[in-house]
């Protein structure tokens, strides 16, 4: 056999192995989405793996009568708040640890790893306390502002890197040019770093559409629910609606799927920039 000549056995085998991790790893995907097409009366039996019959049923009472469409506009709400937000707060502060020297400066990078080394658990009820205080208890913009906080740490330390690889002699070319600060940070430094926003854009979305424990905490009113603290009403205290969950589930995971298709290319782009330049 000549070398770096690969077997059938072993070629064989390799497939074997990526194929199994490939059903191991989509078959949570297919056993949520055969259950929310199959009928009630067979979702807590082992036919939904195999469904004989498909419906729609659980999709239209989760979007009709149990009003799931109001929480998908809150989060969906909540989750373009929060990117936004720390998108530009997190832009800010990477431009200020990165391009000037100031006091505390290595004191604010290190804090801002503490912050996030610390259990979310830990945080909830200071969170909830101070939040009470300030009257943001049922509110979106209050919920939004909590998450906003929590996705800047990761943000601006990621971004910390984009920033600091764009050379200072592009910004100094720019105010040669005429250029002002405001023109400088629009035209120039923010289409640099544009990847970087993308790819903290996705987890900061991730983060604000997902989380529950906080959501769950500040929301006590139904017409303010995500959809985390939505999929709660599926499940009683004697019995769980699985094919409503599965619905639900289904439709939660839609948004995040299409967000990504949109910025799949600049995710993987921000990515790999900020591994080579940070």
């Amino acid at each position: 056999m000549r070398t770096g000549t690969r077997s059938p056995w072993a070629s064989a085998g390799i497939f074997a192995a990526v194929a199994g991790l490939l059903a191991f790893t989509l078959f949570p995907a297919y056993f949520m989405l055969s259950s929310a097409l199959a009928p009630k009366r067979t979702v807590t039996g082992t036919e939904v793996l195999l469904p004989d019959e498909v419906t729609l049923d659980n999709f239209t009472y989760v979007l009709g009568d149990a009003g799931f469409v109001r929480y998908l506009g809150n989060s969906l709400f909540i989750a373009v708040a929060t990117v936004l937000g720390s998108a530009l707060l997190a832009l800010l502060a990477a431009v200020a640890v990165s391009r000037f020297r100031f006091r505390f400066r290595t004191t604010v990078l290190v804090m801002v790893l503490v912050v996030q080394m610390v259990p979310l658990e830990a945080l909830v009820i200071p969170l909830f306390l101070q939040a009470s205080s300030l009257d943001m208890l049922n509110s979106l913009l209050g919920l939004s502002i909590v998450y906003v906080a929590l996705s800047l740490p990761f943000a601006i330390w990621m971004l910390r890197g984009f920033t600091a690889a764009v050379p200072v002699e592009v910004e100094e070319a720019a105010y040669i040019d005429g250029a002002s600060w405001g023109r400088m940070f629009w035209s120039v430094l923010l289409p640099l770093v544009a990847p970087g926003l993308v790819a903290t854009g996705i987890f900061s979305f991730i983060t604000a559409w997902n989380e529950f424990l906080i959501a769950y905490a500040f929301l006590d009113m139904e017409e303010y629910y995500t959809v985390a603290v939505g999929l709660r009403q599926f499940a009683g205290q004697n019995t769980t609606d699985w094919g409503a969950m599965m619905a639900a589930s289904t439709i939660v995971t839609i948004p995040v799927m299409v967000f990504f298709l949109f910025v799949q290319r600049g995710l993987v782009s921000g990515l790999v920039q900020g591994a080579v330049k940070g």
